[in-house]
Order: structure tokens, then C-alpha cells, then sequence
């Protein structure tokens, strides 16, 4: 390649390189495209809410078994959503009221009920969080709210 080609080659690659990340930024801010399936527009508007309960007993009685966990979840969380909840197993980690990092099993429980249901599911989510937290000498258990398009 003759020496005047290869700097006009190695120039429009620094003006394409110089100018990708612009356009991948702008990419960013764009709203997603509809799908021609339509899944942005499926389903009704829900709240997704996940409940973070850990197992490990700061007042130093023994760890919450599963056992214990499941019994948990059928007394205190199925008679509040009896259509249904999500229960997956974790690790997780967080900082307690000391500063100390405790690292234990836990267990995430997703809950979906329709928008328009969110003011009376409220008061029936912090009691199931109370439950836990006074039953188990939990400092807290983490609630996280989003919201969710679903579609059953």
C-alpha cells in the first residue's frame, strides 16, 4: 500500500473509531423499538415486589433451616398472595447495624399484583416483613418495588 493511501486508511479509521462511541451512547438514551411480536406493549401493569429474607440469627440462636423457611412462607405469605409468589435460594451479603459485613443463605421471594392493587398490598407486605424480623431477630429484611409489565 502506497505510504499517501495507508494515511488516508489509518485517517478514516480514527474518524470512525472517534466517532462508534457517540453513536453507541446515543443508542443508550433511545426508547426500546416495539417488537413486531408487540412484547413492549404485552401485558398490564403490575408491581414487582422482592422481598430479601436472610437466615442467620444475630442473637445467636441457630440459622433459619429451610424447613422453617417454607413453614414461614405458608403461615405468613401464601394467605396474603394466594395467586401466587416466586421463592428463589441466595448468598447474600450486607452491612449490619455494628459495621460488620455478614455474609449469609438467603432466600428472595417475588411477589407481582396489578398497579392498581398496590395500596392494600402495602400494609400486607411490612407485616409479613415484621413477622420475619421479630420471629427470626432479623435487623431488617430488604424490600426492593419495581415496576413490571405482565402477562399470564
Amino acid at each position: 500500500m502506497k505510504p499517501r493511501a495507508r494515511i488516508a486508511a489509518l485517517g478514516a479509521a480514527f474518524v470512525l473509531a472517534a466517532a462508534t462511541p457517540v453513536a453507541a451512547y446515543a443508542a443508550l438514551d433511545d426508547p426500546p423499538a416495539a417488537t413486531p411480536s408487540g412484547a413492549v406493549d404485552r401485558g398490564k401493569p403490575y408491581v414487582e415486589t422482592r422481598l430479601f429474607f436472610g437466615t442467620e440469627r444475630p442473637d445467636g440462636g441457630p440459622p433459619v433451616t429451610e424447613k422453617r423457611f417454607l413453614a414461614f412462607v405458608d403461615r405468613q405469605i401464601t394467605p396474603r398472595f394466594p395467586s401466587g409468589l416466586t421463592i428463589h435460594d441466595g448468598r447474600g451479603q450486607w452491612r449490619d447495624q455494628n459495621g460488620t459485613i455478614e455474609r449469609e443463605r438467603s432466600y428472595e421471594v417475588i411477589l407481582l399484583y396489578p398497579t392498581s392493587e398496590a395500596p392494600t398490598q402495602d400494609p400486607r407486605i411490612e407485616r409479613i416483613r415484621t413477622a420475619y424480623e421479630r420471629k427470626y431477630a432479623q435487623e431488617s429484611v430488604a424490600r426492593a418495588d419495581a415496576p413490571a409489565r405482565v402477562d399470564f
